[in-house]
């Protein structure tokens, strides 16, 4: 039977997980209660026995008397061995009361300090779920009152474009002659006059329109016209008190004039009758409030989730509590934390209830079951044939990977001279094939890790929980496509070896890549369809990085990308081999010597840092924190030590072998600050742990210190560009594919404490439900 702490432990939600009651404190309190009971040692001084004290036949007769007097007299009133008492106390503010619960003891208890303690802390954890309940319901309701009010603007926005779509098709022949015969009239003929002043009243039916649903007009008498002749203003959603209260105080307003919808609406109106309240905007403002929607009943569900298991904590600590005090306490206790406010309030009951309806109503047309589809997503459960493939394609790839080394040996294509071109052209495409699959397994450990250490990865990437990938499905991808990798290497060989023409055997690599290609693409619902896709638009995100927002999965990817210069580099190289049809003719050189192809080494190692500033810039631009400026600096300083080394691999001089020393230690030492520092959060001189954080997910402090220093080793893998450890042309390559593996399961290893740290932050600030971007903002955010 699994006890009730682990059990406790793997369902509390990971982000609130200090804002429940302390199981394990008040256990350890309990058992402290247990030992200071225990009888005395008796003296070593002999104890006379008197034969007067022994037992008597009539023993069993006394005890049955008095088992039958305790139930006659069971219904008794008893006398209550504690008593609660609960106090109110304003807030700072005045606001606010907040009800303290204080347990007094009766002389039964009274003299004994461990129960004195434990109803002490009993109290404290009692208090402080309440508080937190309390606040996370206010924050909910607030919530759900602003999302009524944008909803009820969306659907006066959407029935004013199906009222004028059909006073439009009714009049859009007269709208239309009109617009012909003043087509060939100056500035101020009455053909623009009146479609001005069409304009001007379409403006004020709108303006009316939303004036009966609550919205006020800053300056609406004096509003200004822009240079078109067009009106200008902006408009405010007053909120109730109650919800401004629940804000922050204040009477709060949400300004419309947003990028999103209210540009057109208002300040931007098409001419010519036309739609001038876009039907996409509409549709964009509707997805962002029903994911908003999505977001609040997932945050009312964690917060039910919270109040049932801390009752059943309360329960149970209580009921330890009677056995060993041989006591029935619980019972007065228990009362009182079901009267208390996270147990007694059922407003997220009835919230939930409330979206349930409107959600159906507004965003499923009042079908329950597909509403319930987006609000509660079914998550898909670990299949045990998952498994299974993955342990087949593993002792396939061992198979297949042990045959490979076998051939290569015996076709001497590791240590004859003859077999160069082999690793000039063939090799770097299977080395694409290998470094990914590698990073997928590296990346297929993060989710085991994530999911082992209770850190909620989906949450923090944004991930959808009914299609996330799983670690199980990682390792899936990978060992299927490293076993795919293998089989063809081995089918190369053995082709080779049976005499094929080389032209034709070396076109399976580029078989291979184009079927990679056309799965990634592959439009149908099958291997992974949300996982490729989201894969597709997060790599659209990143190389356009300035003209999206950045989220955590892009720049997290985006750094990914960073430790894969090698896997581009052999790309560029792949391209190269297959355009220029080097397959058929062998000369690798074709492409090697050429200047673009030279010159397009700078461009692809400078890609992924480039990337990564730009995100920098973005982040610093939407977020106005300097800190994202200096991180920018930490990817310029690797560009160009990059630059520099490629330089240095061509030109052997001692200037830019001082060059490369300078650049490359400047981006080292900039690297590991920023990675011990800013993304793990270690080297805090002043925390509880040496030199790490306060908090830590991993119980053993030596990992930690064990990461850092492999992380440091392996961040100077560069020196190996100096240094020249070649014998040959395969053994140069080899050791290059070996450093990019390194490099691979450097980042892999750098993602986890990554991860860990982002979710450590979402904890410390009890962020647990993401904030969804509303259509129609607060005006106090905008500044």
């Amino acid at each position: 039977m699994v006890k009730f702490s682990k059990e406790l432990e793997a369902q509390l939600i990971p982000e609130w997980k200090e804002a429940f009651v302390n199981y394990c404190l008040l256990k350890k309190q309990i058992k402290k209660i247990k030992i200071s009971r225990k009888p005395k040692p008796a003296s070593h001084y002999p104890i006379a026995h008197h034969s007067d004290f022994g037992r008597s036949i009539l023993d069993p007769v006394r005890k049955l008397a008095r088992t039958l007097s305790d139930k006659l007299f069971s219904n008794s009133e008893k006398p209550e061995i504690l008593q609660v008492r609960r106090r109110r106390n304003s807030s700072e503010t005045g606001d606010d009361v907040e009800e303290i619960y204080q347990t007094e003891l009766v002389q039964l208890f009274s003299e004994e300090d461990e129960v004195k303690v434990f109803f002490a802390r009993l109290d404290e954890e009692l208090n402080k779920v309440n508080q937190f309940h309390k606040a996370k319901e206010t924050e909910f309701l607030g919530r759900g009152e602003i999302l009524k009010k944008q909803l009820e603007i969306l659907a006066e926005l959407k029935q004013i474009l199906s009222d004028r779509k059909k006073r439009n098709l009714s009049g859009s022949h007269r709208s239309f002659s009109s617009s012909a015969r003043n087509s060939d009239f100056s500035a101020g003929s009455p053909g623009e006059l009146s479609e001005t002043q069409s304009e001007a009243s379409r403006t004020d039916e709108i303006i009316d329109a939303l004036e009966r649903n609550g919205v006020s007009f800053i300056n609406s008498a004096t509003r200004s016209k822009t240079k078109g002749g067009k009106p200008k203003m902006s408009l405010r959603v007053d909120i109730p008190d109650a919800v401004a209260g629940a804000e922050g105080g204040g009477a709060r307003s949400i300004a419309t004039a947003t990028s999103v919808l209210w540009e057109e609406l208002v300040n931007n109106p098409r001419s010519g009758g036309g739609d001038f309240i876009n039907r996409k905007k509409i549709q964009c403002a509707e997805k962002m409030i029903r994911s908003a929607f999505v977001e609040l009943y997932r945050g009312l569900g964690l917060l039910k989730t919270y109040s049932s298991l801390n009752m059943i904590a309360f329960t149970k600590i209580m009921k330890k509590f009677d056995k060993v005090s041989g006591q029935q306490a619980s019972s007065t206790y228990l009362k009182v934390v079901k009267r208390s406010q996270f147990i007694s309030s059922d407003k997220v009951v009835r919230l939930m209830d409330e979206v349930e309806s409107v959600f159906t109503k507004h965003f499923a047309n009042n079908d329950r079951k597909k509403a319930m589809k987006f609000l509660k997503p079914h998550q898909t459960k670990d299949s045990h044939m998952v498994t299974f493939f993955v342990g087949l394609f593993t002792g396939c790839f061992i198979s297949l990977f042990s045959i490979y080394i076998i051939l290569a040996h015996l076709s001497g294509i590791f240590t004859s001279g003859a077999q160069v071109s082999y690793m000039e052209t063939v090799y770097p495409v299977f080395s694409v094939f290998a470094l990914l699959s590698l990073h997928m397994f590296m990346y297929g450990c993060n989710l085991f890790m994530w999911k082992n250490t209770r850190i909620n990865y989906t949450f923090i990437f944004e991930f959808a929980p009914n299609t996330a990938l799983r670690y199980r499905d990682a390792f899936l991808m990978g060992t299927t496509f490293m076993t795919s990798v293998v089989a063809a290497m081995v089918i190369h060989l053995i082709l080779r070896a049976a005499g094929f023409s080389a032209s034709q055997v070396d076109t399976i690599p580029g078989i291979l890549l184009l079927i990679f290609i056309c799965v990634l693409i592959c439009p149908f619902d099958t291997f992974y369809r949300p996982t490729r896709f989201c894969f597709i638009r997060i790599l659209r995100n990143i190389v356009c990085s300035p003209f999206y927002k950045v989220l955590m999965v892009d720049f997290f990817m985006a750094d990914q990308l960073t430790s894969q210069i090698p896997l581009l580099r052999h790309l560029e190289s792949t391209g190269c081999y297959f355009m220029a049809q080097s397959f058929k003719t062998h000369e690798y050189n074709t492409c090697k010597n050429g200047r673009i192809y030279r010159e397009l080494a700078y461009l692809i190692s400078f890609s992924p840092y480039f990337w990564r500033a730009m995100q920098c810039i973005r982040r610093w631009w939407d977020e106005s924190n300097s800190d994202h400026l200096i991180n920018m600096g930490k990817y310029v300083s690797a560009m160009v030590a990059a630059g520099v080394r490629i330089t240095y691999a061509r030109e052997s001089t001692t200037l830019w072998l001082t060059m490369v020393l300078a650049s490359s230690v400047v981006a080292t030492i900039y690297q590991l600050y920023w990675d011990f520092v800013k993304d793990w959060g270690l080297l805090n001189p002043k925390s509880k742990n040496p030199w790490l954080r306060d908090n830590l997910v991993l119980r053993n402090k030596n990992f930690y210190y064990l990461s850092i220093a492999l992380n440091l080793v392996l961040r100077v893998a560069w020196i190996e560009t100096i240094m020249r450890f070649r014998v040959s042309p395969v053994q140069s390559h080899l050791l290059d594919f070996l450093l990019a593996s390194l490099e691979v399961i450097r980042r892999g290893h750098w993602n986890f404490y990554r991860v860990e740290n982002e979710h450590l932050n979402n904890v410390g600030q009890f962020r647990a439900v993401k904030t969804v971007p509303l259509p129609f903002r607060d005006m106090d955010s905008d500044g």
